[in-house]
């Protein structure tokens, strides 16, 4: 339904567009025509002078995220791969493009309140605070197609436009469709936004809104059966579709792009509908541009605004033919056939009400406001035998100054639970950052505290509970971070400390570290111009923690593109070169399939070769299209010549070999 629903708008944008112009057109015609003698009502009209508007003949285009101040033009930029694709650079995933990972640079989860606790996917989804509100002077459409072995397809559109100068809508659509290369392995994401935002003539009402879903299908296969397979010469397990698996062991047949059928696996949907509107109370003013024009302006003292969101989430496991001795063996549960069927599944309803003052002391500086607001949030989860009913009273506060300079930047916020299921619940959130000069760039100090209720996969109601009966303490995490952007260097050095950190020890048991984990981060990236073509681009970021603490990150993890760069042919913009990726062996997680979940563990050392892929990006004009060779690394002479010395992505799960990926990017301008 979903998918017809973004079909239907889709037309009805396309032919809005189309109709826009055509009577933009028409009206051109009929008003020339009176110009020069055209009768109306009997009257002859006198010959006039149409005045040019100069925005007709250009383009702009930008964007703001939520509770954000700063504009955002279009990127345009072509020479990094990882634009593109829908997994971060530093990410570990489970060999194939859609399936559960993790970033290689620890990050907390530092989300207050109620959390459902499943975050091994969130890298395919879309969010709200990653929404984008478009203002352009123009229709504005965005295609990439990619194309990759083993028939892995990445579709995105993006499309937006303001039918008027106060009204802009649009839309988003990802799928990411990846049979994948072992038995069991496909994936199937789908992803849609919605959204518009509008200000009044006046400018005293804006309101913003968005309807975004997504829906992550992977299939689950617990890593291959043995990794002796790799190397064996009595099977033709070269080919390593035919390699058995740990679950869903379906018949060693080829993967069909077209079946996207998740026998064994996750199925995880959220829908979220959002809609925030404000009134402000101040001073109006107008400038007056021509005879028919007049620009109105309105400098705001106080605003009243509210925010509601509704929000679905579904958690569900499913595997049609379970082998009891996995299930005994990694779950200590029971079947009663060789072969029997397991749903597990959570629901969670959320609907949100936040009213919010925000004063602006300086009319004249909008980026200068003091925000105070209460939040109702009322819930209502699902499970395999029960269900629950609670809610949250929430009051936060925000002070932004942006100075009229822009030479300071300060942000200072907070938030706290005062009353309902995670009551006691608080974050607090300082930035300061300072403009040096065109040179040295900007530095930044980031100062931050919270204190959580741990996520409710931890809770003993929840389906995905298998048998725990621990209540867990409140994490706490303070992050102090200090970063400096210029043009020789970006540096950032990040300090975690957490208290009562929650955690999987196993494929279904949780504990909770009572101890104080120290967690230090220090990344640097650096663009070197080697010559007038050749250029480095390189990234190192070093991690160092308690060795008892149950979080593994590798020492050292770095990144660097040597590419052949520049223009030819007047229009032709190429890099092409060489990628390796490289992190220090380290004790990689290992991963549940059922809780969706990673864990530390200490028994299996991970030692991977670099990661090599050559690459040739081009642009022309606002065509954008790359080809790209990876895991070079993996070529091997034994048993003939092959892609077959695979790394590895945790305990029995394999990258795959050789993989060729096509890809295109292309723009219109209506």
């Amino acid at each position: 339904m979903k998918k017809y629903l973004l079909t239907i708008v889709l037309f009805y944008i396309c032919h809005t567009a189309q109709a826009q112009q055509g009577s933009s057109i028409f009206n051109d015609v009929m008003s020339k025509g009176k110009s020069f003698g055209g009768q109306s009502g009997g009257q002859v009209d006198s010959i006039k002078f149409e005045h040019r508007d100069d925005a007709k003949d250009s383009f702009t285009i930008s964007y703001k995220y939520l509770d954000s101040i700063r504009s955002i033009a279009i990127d345009n930029s072509y020479t990094d791969f990882y634009t593109y694709f829908s997994v971060p650079a530093n990410h570990q995933y489970l060999g194939n493009n859609g399936a559960a990972g993790y970033s290689l640079l620890f990050t907390p989860i530092v989300k207050t309140g109620f959390d459902a606790g499943f975050h091994a996917y969130d890298a395919y989804t879309y969010t709200l605070d990653k929404t984008k509100f478009y203002k352009t002077t123009k229709p504005y459409t965005q295609i990439n197609y990619q194309l990759a072995s083993g028939k892995e397809q990445l579709i995105k559109i993006t499309h937006t436009q303001n039918p008027r100068p106060n009204v802009n809508i649009g839309f988003e659509y990802r799928l990411i469709n990846a049979p994948g290369f072992f038995v069991t392995q496909n994936t199937n994401h789908n992803n849609y936004r919605i959204f518009s935002n509008y200000q009044s003539k006046r400018k005293r009402y804006a309101a913003y809104f968005t309807w975004l879903g997504n829906s992550i299908n992977a299939a689950e296969n617990g890593g291959i059966a043995n990794d002796t397979f790799l190397t064996t010469t009595t099977a033709n397990y070269t080919r390593r579709f035919a390699i058995p698996v740990k679950l869903g062991n379906a018949p060693a047949t080829d993967p069909n792009p077209f079946s996207t059928k998740i026998s064994t696996g996750n199925k995880y949907k959220d829908v979220t509908f959002f809609l925030r509107q404000y009134y402000d109370i101040g001073k109006k003013d107008s400038v007056i541009i021509n005879d028919s024009t007049t620009d109105y302006l309105f400098y705001s003292k106080l605003r009243f605004q509210h925010t509601f969101t509704y929000n679905t989430q579904q958690y569900q496991f499913i595997d049609e033919a379970t082998d009891s001795t996995i299930y005994k063996n990694w779950y200590d549960t029971i079947f009663s056939k060789k072969t029997d069927t397991l749903i597990v599944i959570d629901k969670w309803k959320k609907i949100s009400n936040d009213f919010s003052l925000v004063h602006f002391p300086d009319n004249k500086n909008i980026n200068q406001y003091i925000l105070a607001g209460a939040t109702l949030e009322n819930y209502t989860g699902t499970f395999t035998n029960n269900a629950i009913k609670f809610y949250n009273i929430i009051v936060h506060g925000t002070y932004r100054n942006k100075t009229k300079n822009k030479l300071w930047d300060i942000l200072a916020k907070g938030e706290l639970y005062v009353n309902g299921y995670n009551t006691g619940d608080y974050s607090a959130y300082a930035n300061l950052t300072r403009i040096l000069n065109n040179n040295w760039g900007s530095v930044s100090l980031v100062f931050s505290n919270v204190n959580r209720s741990p996520s409710f996969i931890y809770n003993t109601q929840s389906s995905f509970n298998f048998g725990n009966t621990a209540s867990f303490k409140k994490e706490n995490i303070t992050t102090v971070q200090a970063s400096t952007n210029n043009k020789y260097v970006q540096l950032t050095a990040t300090n975690y400390l957490i208290t009562n950190y929650s955690y999987f020890t196993n494929f279904y048991k949780t504990a909770q570290y009572n101890r104080l984990i120290n967690l230090l981060q220090i990344s640097a990236s650096k663009k070197v111009k080697l010559n007038k073509r050749w250029h480095l681009y390189t990234e190192l970021a070093l991690q160092q923690t308690d060795a008892a603490a149950p979080i593994r990150v590798p020492l050292l993890y770095t990144r660097n593109r040597i590419a052949y760069e520049g223009t030819f042919f007047k229009n032709l913009n190429l890099s092409t070169g060489i990628e390796c990726r490289y992190y220090t062996p380290y004790k990689a997680n290992n991963y549940s399939p059922v809780m969706g979940q990673f864990m530390p563990q200490d028994s299996v050392r991970l030692s991977n070769k670099p990661d090599i892929s050559a690459f040739a990006h081009f642009k022309i004009k606002s065509f954008i299209g790359y080809i790209r060779a990876e895991n070079l690394n993996t070529v091997s002479f034994k048993n003939g010549f092959g892609f077959t010395n695979n790394n590895f992505a945790g305990i029995n799960y394999l990258y795959p070999g050789f993989v060729f990926r096509f890809g295109i990017q292309w723009q219109f301008i209506n």
